[in-house]
């Protein structure tokens, strides 16, 4: 039976959940985020090591300027909220992204969220925001170049492993298993950790976000110890 050490989640449906009972969107974002407390909790208690929630990309700040500052402001609160709480429970809550470009107040949250819980040795909650995958790639290879021009790199023994550090967090394993909520219609990774999921399991429900609780995400696990992983062999 397959043990699933790092999980990642694209949590999607907080609008179509809100829509369907005729709630403004941020409601079903609030909603959501009841939804990343169980997880979490659910994840610490299966002995899930790594959690990492898609949590904001780098296309949402195409949506209307109200949603986004409601996001924002809603990330904030949660960090300032839920921080202490995690810390009691030696969880290491990091980031991965363009975390720059975010509002500077949850910039600030994020910060002090990150420097708090930095030496816990509990589940690492990796929330990725201003995130997309071809971004990382990109990032990653701005990286190399400006190493190559300070250092002068042996190119030609780069490789998938070298490569990997530099990404955004290299000491992130590879996901065993991804999870995508509010997927009628939407069986798409949707640009998200792209270099890291190439042999990772991926799991899709209908279920959306908000009422993605903790026996279905017992569900989806069990799904998961079932499979055979055979990463290219036979």
């Amino acid at each position: 039976m397959l043990k699933v050490k790092h999980v990642a989640i694209i949590m999607d449906g907080n609008g179509r959940w809100a829509k369907k009972r005729g709630l403004l969107r941020v409601i079903g974002h609030r909603q959501g985020v009841e939804s990343v407390r169980v997880i979490v909790k659910a994840s610490q208690k299966m002995g899930i090591k790594f959690l990492t929630l898609y949590t904001f990309s780098t296309e949402n700040w195409q949506r209307p300027e109200r949603e986004v500052k409601a996001l924002m402001k809603m990330l904030k609160e949660m960090l300032v909220k839920e921080t202490p709480e995690l810390h009691k429970n030696r969880v290491r809550i990091n980031a991965i992204g363009r975390l720059d470009a975010l509002y500077p107040g949850a910039v600030k949250a994020l910060d002090h969220s990150l420097t708090l819980t930095r030496n816990n040795d509990g589940l690492v909650l990796t929330l990725c925001l201003n995130y997309g995958g071809r971004s990382e790639i990109v990032d990653a290879v701005k990286k190399i170049i400006k190493q190559d021009r300070d250092k002068h790199l042996e190119i030609d023994n780069l490789d998938e492993e070298k490569f990997a550090d530099f990404l955004y967090d290299p000491t992130l394993p590879a996901p065993d298993f991804l999870i995508r909520t509010g997927a009628e219609n939407r069986e798409r990774i949707s640009n998200f950790l792209l270099w890291q999921i190439a042999y990772s399991e991926i799991y899709f429900t209908k279920t959306l976000w908000p009422d993605f609780r903790e026996n279905e995400f017992i569900k989806a696990i069990d799904e998961f110890k079932k499979r055979e992983r055979l990463f290219g062999r036979v």
